[in-house]
C-alpha cells in the first residue's frame, strides 16, 4: 500500500516584541524640602550631573514638578522608595510620583 500525502501548512506566526513598560518618576515642589536635599538626592540616586540636577531643582521649584528619571518599573519603584524612605529619614515631605509612559 502506497500512500502518498502532501500536508500542507498556512499558518502564519506573528511575532510579537513586547519591551518592557517605561515609568517616568516625578518629583513634586514642597515648602518644606530644602532645595540642597533635591540636589543631592537628584545626584546620588538618580545619578545626575550637578549642572543637570541644579536645572531639575529650579523646574521643581517653579514649575512644580519635573521628571527626574525613566525606569522599568522595578527600578522606578526602588528608585521612589530609597528617595521618600532617606527623605523621611532626615525628616523632609519630599513626594514622587510614578507615571506609565
Amino acid at each position: 500500500m502506497n500512500v502518498d500525502t502532501d500536508i500542507v501548512i498556512d499558518e502564519k506566526i506573528e511575532i510579537v516584541d513586547k519591551t518592557p513598560r517605561k515609568y517616568n518618576i516625578i518629583m513634586l515642589n514642597d515648602d518644606f524640602t530644602p532645595m540642597e536635599w533635591v540636589l543631592e538626592i537628584l545626584k546620588q540616586i538618580y545619578k545626575h550631573s550637578d549642572a543637570s540636577a541644579e536645572n531639575l531643582t529650579m523646574t521643581i521649584h517653579t514649575e512644580g514638578s519635573a521628571i527626574v528619571g525613566s525606569y522599568s518599573y522595578e527600578i522606578a519603584e526602588m528608585k521612589a522608595n530609597e528617595t521618600i524612605i532617606s527623605s523621611r529619614h532626615r525628616g523632609f515631605p519630599l513626594k514622587v510620583e510614578m507615571e506609565a509612559i
